[in-house]
Parts: structure tokens; C-alpha cells; sequence
């Protein structure tokens, strides 16, 4: 890069480089310069801070009156390309920039439509864009810098993102077991839903990915706690069952291994209300439950016996005290 310089071009540039300007130092173009755009390349030229035309096409520019219709104008104040007039050429990526990298920088909370508790998701994955408006990207993004690269935007476009998920999230009621199983539906709505806002800033939004979710903490305490009630609840069904059941069962194991006071008190009372309805003749028995017959209780003892929930002599008991009523 020189002032005699004939021949411009933009060679190998950096993958992760979207825009870059050619005259770093302010150099000044030889008369009748050439310019090259390579495949997948464009060139803003700008003069005086002006944009004076964007350069699409792959091909040999050659830059002359004939070939920019504003450079008669131009070349009357920089005599022949030699005075304190400059010119900027900014080269630019049309290709698609890929597997660019986003992920939530926060938790996105949203309210589990299902459970009905808060989630705190975090998400992460990969997008391409591609600049569709360069005269309006230069403007508004690249600015007065030598370079863009595409880091410098990752902020700004996960925060877009981020945005539309969380309203996404919002309306489309997926409980938390169903986020998974439905992240390319997801990610296409996201894609539909976030064109308007990048079509603002030139460039389009394509092949945008989720490739993981997880929950926080506090979300993740709550999914256990669902998790370790719903085999409970599975348990106790099999046991013949209602999960109320079971968690009376389980008071009264642990109060049979407190010793004495409130805890022999509270296990008293937990066995009479278990043994009555292990009986049928709870004050408020069922109908269910008073035409149960010794042979389906005497079952679900042992069913209970077997699972561990009552101990051996809990179940030699209540046996004895089955067969004593028939």
C-alpha cells in the first residue's frame, strides 16, 4: 500500500473481518487506479466522509470519469490525485459470515405454563448473516473505524436475540420438559420474528441455531422437587395408594425413629389416621373403602411390606388384626 499504488485489492482478509478500510494512513489513489473485486467482496468508496458509490459487482474497476460519474467533480479539487483531498475505500464480506457464536449472557426469565413456577433459562448456538444494505451498515455501524469485525457486533445481536426469545417464551407455552424437544421449531420462529429488527441494521439473520438450553439453580431445585414427587406418586399407585397415603406412611416412619415427645406424639397420631384408613373405618370412611374385603387389604399390606414402607412387625400387626375382623 503506497501512493503510487496501481492495483487495488483486497487480499486474504481475516475471517472474522465484515468490513476493513483499504486506506488505513489516508493514502492518496494514483490516477487511473485499478480496483479488483474479488468473489464475494464489495468496496464502499467514500470521499470527504461522503459515500459516493458502493461496488457490487466481481470484476476490474477502473477508477476513471467513465466508470464513477461523480469523479469529474472529485478530481477538480484533488488535482490529480495529489493534495490534501482523500478518498476511503472500504472493502467489505458479501458472502455469508458463518457459525457465528451467541449465547445468553443472563438468565431469561419466563413463568412455566404448565407448573406455574419461575424459569430461568440460559441458551446457546450459532447464527450466519449477511450484509444486505452496505451503504447503511458503513453508515451506521462501521463509522469511522479501519475495521469490523464480528465481535464487535456479538453484543448487539445477542442482545436482540435474547429479546425476541424472551417475549418468545412469554406466548408460546412450552413448560420446561418441552423446550428440548422443540428448539428447531423455536429457532425458526426466532429467525421470523427477529428479521425486522436486523433488516434495520443491513444485514439478514440465516440458519439461526439453538444447540443448548439449561436452567439455573433455583429452576433446577423446583424440576427436582417435581421430579422426586411425581415417582412418589407413581409408588404410591402402585401400592394401591393415594399419594396422601404415602406421605402419611412416611411420616410415620419418621416419627417412629424419633424417641418420645412431640415426635412419639405425632406418630400416634399419624398411625391411628393411617391405621383407619388401612381399615375402612375411618370416622369419614369411604363407601370404597368400607366394602374392601380382607383378602385386597391384606394385599396391599404386603405389597407395602415388601416395598419397605412399614416394617416387619407393623405388617405381622395389621395382618393379625385383618384376619381377627373376618
Amino acid at each position: 500500500m503506497n501512493q503510487l499504488r496501481s492495483v487495488i485489492e483486497w487480499n486474504n482478509p481475516e475471517n472474522d473481518i465484515i468490513f476493513e478500510k483499504w486506506s488505513v494512513n489516508s493514502e492518496e489513489i494514483k490516477n487511473a487506479s485499478k480496483l479488483i473485486i474479488n468473489p464475494g467482496q464489495g468496496c464502499v468508496f467514500v470521499y470527504e466522509g461522503k459515500v459516493q458509490g458502493v461496488f457490487l459487482q466481481t470484476g476490474l474497476v477502473e477508477l476513471k470519469t467513465a466508470n464513477i460519474p461523480f469523479w469529474t467533480t472529485v478530481t477538480k479539487f484533488m488535482q490529480g490525485f495529489k493534495s490534501e483531498h482523500k478518498v476511503g475505500l472500504y472493502f467489505f464480506k458479501l458472502s455469508q459470515l458463518l457459525d457465528i457464536k451467541w449465547g445468553t449472557t443472563s438468565v431469561i426469565k419466563y413463568e412455566d405454563p404448565k407448573y406455574k413456577f419461575p424459569v430461568g433459562l440460559r441458551s446457546f448456538g450459532n447464527f450466519s448473516m449477511k450484509i444486505q444494505d452496505p451503504e447503511w451498515f458503513f453508515v451506521n455501524l462501521m463509522g469511522i473505524r479501519d475495521f469490523l469485525r464480528v465481535s464487535d457486533l456479538r453484543d448487539v445481536i445477542t442482545a436482540r436475540i435474547i429479546q425476541t426469545l424472551t417475549d418468545y417464551l412469554a406466548t408460546a407455552k412450552y413448560t420446561y420438559t418441552e423446550i428440548d424437544a422443540h428448539r428447531i421449531e423455536i429457532a425458526k420462529d426466532l429467525t421470523e420474528q427477529s428479521k425486522p429488527e436486523f433488516d434495520k441494521l443491513g444485514f439478514s439473520l440465516l440458519d439461526f441455531r439453538i444447540e443448548g438450553t439449561s436452567f439455573d439453580d433455583d429452576t433446577m431445585k423446583r424440576i427436582n422437587r417435581i421430579a422426586d414427587m411425581t415417582a412418589e406418586a407413581q409408588a404410591a399407585g402402585v401400592a394401591g395408594l393415594s399419594y396422601a397415603q404415602l406421605q402419611q406412611l412416611e411420616a410415620l416412619k419418621l416419627a417412629a425413629n424419633n424417641s418420645g415427645g412431640a415426635g412419639m406424639v405425632m406418630g400416634v397420631g399419624v398411625g391411628l389416621g393411617f391405621g383407619q384408613q388401612m381399615t375402612g373405618v375411618a370416622a369419614t370412611g369411604t363407601a370404597a373403602g368400607m366394602a374392601e374385603d380382607a383378602s385386597t387389604r391384606l394385599k396391599k399390606i404386603k405389597d407395602l411390606f415388601e416395598q419397605g414402607l412399614i416394617t416387619e412387625a407393623e405388617y405381622s400387626d395389621k395382618k393379625k388384626e385383618i384376619l381377627a375382623q373376618v
